[in-house]
């Protein structure tokens, strides 16, 4: 009988990811520890699933997607109330979104358990930029921008990436500085990496009526940033939005 209603997930085994720390940056290995509880039944786990998920913006409304995803496939027979602990290295995929405005960025940890209810764990997770992605923020906040919206949004012709399904899409306003009056907005996408960030720029001039409704006013070019100095990234910023502006 335990076992029947373990099998619906009443008295079910339960997992329980453990994270050093929630706050992570892309490209990032983190070692974490898996807590796994039996409940009132022997149980058979086969594997140990874990997903790293996010949800962006479709013509529809929101969907969730994997960002990466890997398992522990020695399986293990759970006793009732035994304790187990695994030990895992979690690899944050260089296409993580940063989790800025309404953005979640989430790790789903669940247990493959055969003709059972499988039990799931979901710690979400504090994802900060990496350091020249950070740079191109505070020289983008120098040149007089302010970051106005932040949105995951789908990218189904495989503009700016063919890897993936969506975008995170940054969108600020000249508040002040030289390009106050003369920009309406500049939209950035960025693809990190491990020794560059590919930088897309959509840059909206401030235009009449026509240009408006034709999207003469827009240019979008792409940039390769290598360093993380604030200083460095400003100045190619600059000549890049001067050029374009």
């Amino acid at each position: 009988m335990k076992k029947v209603l373990a099998s619906i997930g009443i008295g079910n085994a339960t997992v329980d990811t453990v994270l050093p720390s929630e706050t992570v940056r892309p490209g990032e290995t983190i070692d974490a520890e898996v807590h796994i509880t039996g409940g009132n039944a022997e149980q058979e786990v086969g594997a140990i699933q874990f997903e790293i998920e996010t949800r962006y913006r479709t013509e529809d409304g929101y969907q969730e997607a994997d960002i990466g995803r890997f398992s522990l496939a020695d399986g293990l027979t759970i006793e009732p109330g035994q304790e187990e602990r695994r030990p895992v290295s979690i690899d944050i995929p260089y296409s993580t979104p940063i989790t800025v405005g309404q953005i979640d960025v989430w790790i789903e940890t669940e247990l493959d358990i055969d003709l059972a209810v499988d039990p799931e764990d979901k710690d979400y997770l504090d994802v900060q930029p990496t350091p020249r992605l950070q740079a191109v923020f505070d020289a983008m906040d120098d040149l007089g921008f302010s970051l106005h919206s932040a949105e995951c949004e789908a990218d189904p012709y495989g503009r700016y990436t063919s890897q993936q399904r969506f975008v995170q899409e940054f969108e600020f306003r000249a508040t002040s500085g030289p390009f106050r009056g003369t920009l309406d907005e500049i939209e950035l996408v960025a693809q990190p990496g491990p020794n560059e960030l590919t930088l897309f720029l959509e840059v909206d001039r401030r235009g009449g009526l026509l240009s408006e409704l034709t999207d003469m006013d827009e240019q979008t070019v792409q940039t390769t940033i290598r360093s993380d100095d604030k200083s460095t990234v400003r100045e190619e910023l600059e000549r890049l939005i001067e050029k374009h502006a």
